[in-house]
């Protein structure tokens, strides 16, 4: 967990599809980039910025994320997201993202990720699958 620090940057980036558009995502009709891919977008760009150097037997999870999604991007446009750590608390990371297509900024936000121990958090996935425990 110490080699994680503000300044940390990740991205990712999509050829839009098709297959990307909210009307094939089903957040709408109109055939551009759907909102919901540019999130999945931002939070790969965040993990791209830290998994790597998480401690074996560690993840992080998404728990919050505020968005804007302000420009339309076509289909055939790549879009490229980025994620910079912002902070580091504990075990809570935040990140500034920015989308941006071959034209525009198209997006923007925050987010935080939280670092999990991957097998204490399958037990208590698996309880609560069992025994219908609620956390």
């Amino acid at each position: 967990m110490d080699a994680l620090k503000p300044g940390l940057q990740g991205r990712a980036d999509l050829l839009v599809g098709e297959e990307h558009t909210a009307p094939r995502v089903g957040s709408g009709r109109v055939h551009v980039l759907a909102t919901p891919v540019m999130i999945n977008l931002f939070e790969a760009a965040a993990l791209d910025a830290v998994e790597r150097l998480l401690p074996p037997g560690r993840q992080s999870l998404g728990t919050v994320l505020n968005v804007r999604h302000i420009a339309a991007t076509p289909v055939g446009m790549r879009v490229t997201a980025s994620a910079e750590v912002t902070a580091v608390e504990g075990r809570t990371i935040r990140f500034r993202l920015e989308a941006r297509d071959e034209k525009d900024l198209i997006g923007d936000g925050t987010h935080e990720r939280v670092v999990v121990n991957v097998a204490k958090f399958d037990e208590r996935v698996q309880r609560k699958l069992l025994k219908g425990e609620t956390s």
